[in-house]
Parts: structure tokens; C-alpha cells; sequence
């Protein structure tokens, strides 16, 4: 993994929280201060998993194909999991799913444009 890598998913990574949840999400968790915790960081580790299942295939397809299967193992499950345990409303728990799963596959995306340029296969 070289720093171009790391910097590329951090930035859409940032992105995507600040847009999803500052802009997006912000007057609904303005009601819900007392549930929050904080999240781990997890660029590095996404970024290897790609690594380690890439295809010599287009960028695109890849990354967005890597993005929503993260999200299915990762992100819908946690969502899902506050809503049974935790006084989340529907409505804020379907906005959660729906748009980190979109900031999920557009890392995906980064992650493997990143990488297909890296090994010198063509970008689609």
C-alpha cells in the first residue's frame, strides 16, 4: 500500500462522512446526540480487503461490485442491528443504509481505479 493509495480512499472516505452524515444526515443525529459512539478507522483495512479479491477486469465493475458487497457484510448489518437495539427511527436507519451504502461503493470505486493503476491494466 503506498501513501497515494491510503490518501485517495482517506479523502473519499472523509468526503463521504462529511457529506453523508454533516450534510445529509445532520438535523436527524441533531435529535439523537445521546446515541452515538464513535467509529473506528477502517481505509486501511478496506483498501487490502480489495487487494486481496481483485480481478484483472475494469476498475468500475470491481469497485462498485466491492463497494456494495462491503456495505451488505458491513454497513447494512450494523445499521440494522442499531435499529433492533437501539431507539433509532426507521426513517433515520433507512437514510443510514442508503447513503453510506452509495459513499461505500463510491470508495470501492477510488480503491480500484487506484489499484488498476497501480498494476498498469487499462481503465474502462
Amino acid at each position: 500500500m503506498n501513501f497515494a493509495w491510503s490518501a485517495a480512499a482517506a479523502a473519499v472516505l472523509s468526503f463521504g462522512i462529511g457529506v453523508v452524515h454533516g450534510m445529509l444526515l445532520a438535523p436527524d443525529y441533531a435529535n439523537l446526540k445521546s446515541m452515538f459512539r464513535p467509529e473506528a478507522e477502517m481505509q486501511g483495512l478496506f483498501a487490502w480487503i480489495y487487494m486481496k479479491g481483485r480481478e484483472d477486469k475494469p476498475f468500475l465493475a470491481q469497485g462498485v461490485r466491492f463497494g456494495f458487497a462491503v456495505a451488505v457484510l458491513a454497513t447494512i448489518p450494523t445499521y440494522l442491528i442499531y435499529y433492533v437495539i437501539e431507539p433509532w427511527p426507521a426513517a433515520v436507519v433507512v437514510k443510514q443504509i442508503i447513503f453510506d451504502t452509495i459513499g461505500v461503493a463510491a470508495m470501492g470505486v477510488v480503491v480500484a481505479w487506484i489499484q488498476s493503476r497501480g498494476n498498469g491494466t487499462a481503465l474502462a
